[in-house]
């Protein structure tokens, strides 16, 4: 089973200084790079230039863990993005928004603008929060377990979609003559009451030029797999295995022809981490210094964290134990992403400090290093191989691995027929989606 569409689909993922958790140490980095807007604007206009369809923001709504010894700070990813719309002209702009803690009104409102002034490239990745620091920070004593935040985010997107079809696309008549404005048999108000979130509507702000903005998600689990299914445009997965990746794109095509949409949707849109050089020996040496500066304690903290246990004692020189991941189910914070790390461990007989540098790098993601030509090579295999339609580019360092990419990876993309630059006006248009693929979410 080759990829649903013809073209590869490629997305610049940018969270504060690169993929890898040591980047704001490299020699070349700014470390206060993050609050500097000029910073966000020279990635926005180096990805546009280079090809890329989409950017794509994540975010936390805390000061994380470990705080003193990695870069955790974090500005609101809807500003970076309005931001980027000024000085981009056809790049999708992707931001993280949390169902958990953000109420459909300023979701549907926040992302109809970005929308607008963007002129039909704005995307929201739905993200359910799972860091009980978050929690903290909106009054609650600990996040709601795993079920109850999907069964949230369900009411939460219901609504949020059901606001932006509050507007029909020509209420507005602006009609200077007759001096009325809009028709408002077109603006309806929605009268959402769900198990979480109400709503009256209608939204303050007219139909958006995509008719609604696109929406990705990346949840794993069974909740997140089933919920992706049902709404998402695009899914955004951690897979470092042809296989595992391969059964994943399987069931996410065949979820969401259960829920009524055709079967090349959503996209799937794996992770990858490029380290990119004219040769595998200069890539293989860039990556060896990006991990000669990673901050051991923090890395072990944050696989304890992911892994539910507590590892500080553990033998960095042996094998992860075999009792670690058993319980992968009952951990609340990332289910898939434990699969994902126990897995590389088992496969590949990492050392607990091999598994450190594999998390430092992208966090389980798949890792591609060496020539442009070694990495499209790797991406053609799961692209044509049923494992992607396209791909979420994690730059370890930026802006020096995403000009890497664009400069190595991309020109062998194209050379390969497998990527080209596309010039369609929206981010919906340029995807290949329509406004009625007979998803929850369509239009």
């Amino acid at each position: 089973m080759r990829a649903s569409r013809q073209r590869m689909g490629l997305n610049a993922v940018i969270f504060g200084l690169g993929s890898h958790e040591a980047g704001w140490r490299m020699p070349e980095s700014n470390p206060l790079a993050a609050t500097d807007p000029g910073y966000w604007l020279e990635l926005a206009r180096r990805a546009e230039e280079g090809g890329f369809d989409a950017l794509f923001l994540g975010d936390v709504l805390a000061l994380q863990q470990s705080a003193d010894r990695h870069m955790s700070d974090a500005m609101d990813p809807l500003v970076i993005l309005s931001a980027m719309a000024a000085v981009t002209s056809r790049i999708g702009l992707i931001g993280t928004a949390s169902t958990s803690f953000d109420h459909p009104f300023h979701l549907a409102r926040r992302f109809d603008s970005l929308d607008h002034i963007s002129k039909g490239r704005a995307g929201w990745n739905i993200v359910t929060s799972s860091n009980p620091l978050e929690a903290y920070n909106f009054g609650l004593d600990a996040m709601p377990d795993h079920a109850e935040r999907y069964a949230r985010a369900a009411d939460v997107t219901d609504a949020t979609i059901a606001l932006w079809n509050s507007w029909e696309a020509d209420a507005r008549i602006a009609d200077k003559p007759s001096g009325r404005y809009l028709d408002p048999a077109k603006v309806q108000p929605i009268n959402h009451d769900g198990a979480f979130v109400r709503s009256r509507g209608p939204l303050n702000v007219p139909r958006s030029p995509q008719g609604r903005p696109i929406l990705a998600q990346a949840g794993a689990s069974e909740a997140g797999r089933d919920f992706a299914a049902r709404y998402a445009d695009m899914v955004f997965t951690v897979q470092s295995d042809l296989a595992d990746a391969q059964a994943f794109y399987r069931d996410m095509k065949a979820r969401a022809v259960q829920h009524g949409r055709r079967p090349d949707s959503p996209l799937i849109y794996p992770g990858i981490v490029p380290v990119a050089a004219p040769t595998r020996q200069q890539a293989e040496h860039r990556l060896a210094q990006m991990n000669s500066f990673m901050v051991i304690e923090h890395v072990l903290a944050k696989l304890s964290e992911f892994l539910g246990t507590d590892l500080s004692k553990a033998d960095l020189d042996a094998l992860l134990p075999d009792t670690i991941g058993a319980d992968a189910a009952q951990i609340q914070s990332s289910q898939s992403r434990v699969a994902v790390l126990v897995n590389i461990a088992r496969k590949d007989d990492l050392t607990l400090r091999q598994l450190l540098m594999r998390l430092a790098s992208g966090r389980g993601h798949l890792l591609a290093i060496g020539t442009g030509a070694d990495i499209a090579a790797t991406m053609q295999l799961w692209f044509e191989n049923g494992a992607a339609d396209g791909f979420n580019v994690m730059a370890p360092v930026m802006p020096a691995d995403l000009q890497s990419f664009v400069d190595f990876v991309i020109p062998a993309l194209v050379a390969r027929g497998l990527f080209a630059v596309d010039h369609h006006p929206t981010l919906r248009q340029r995807l290949g989606l329509s406004s009625s693929d007979g998803s929850a979410g369509s239009i």
